[in-house]
């Protein structure tokens, strides 16, 4: 699977173990940096992550900010992106299994690099199940998605 990572200026001392997760897991990385403490903004690692899901350039992104909240937001902005800022494991699985979720938000400033990387491996070997329940929700959240949440079209 190819995954697209960026790193914002608070995110980037992940990176270089984040990215040898994803190596190691047999993943191929496109790679937006950045790989320095010279600020930048988030927003721009956000569209040029969730951009490559959007088209299918990547199949899953994983982008770090500080707390993981700003880029979380400015990725959702995009069509048929759907990230969630993740601090644990049991998140980083279950949001793929249930709301396939497919852009992983950290925060460099809340999580630790070893649990970073627990949390990364949990995303990156997660997929999505077909239940029934999780089918319709998912549907649901397409459907505001394809509507921009207007429930006069629902």
């Amino acid at each position: 699977m190819i995954v697209a990572c960026g790193f914002d200026h608070a995110g980037y001392v992940l990176r270089d173990r984040l990215l040898g997760v994803v190596r190691n897991a047999g993943h191929e990385v496109l790679d937006f940096g950045t790989d320095r403490p010279d600020p930048i903004d988030y927003p721009d690692k956000a569209l040029e992550v969730g951009h490559a899901v959007a088209a299918g350039r990547a199949r899953r992104g994983i982008i770090v900010c500080g707390s993981g909240a700003g880029v979380s937001v400015a990725a959702c902005k995009i069509r048929g992106v759907r990230a969630a800022t993740i601090h644990d494991t049991y998140t980083a699985h279950q949001g793929v299994e249930h709301d396939d979720v497919n852009v992983l938000c950290l925060g460099g400033r809340v999580v630790g690099v070893e649990v970073a990387a627990e949390i990364v491996a949990a995303f990156l070997a997660a997929e999505v199940t077909d239940e029934e329940r999780h089918v319709r929700r998912r549907a649901k959240v397409a459907e505001i998605e394809r509507t921009d949440g207007d429930v006069e079209r629902l």
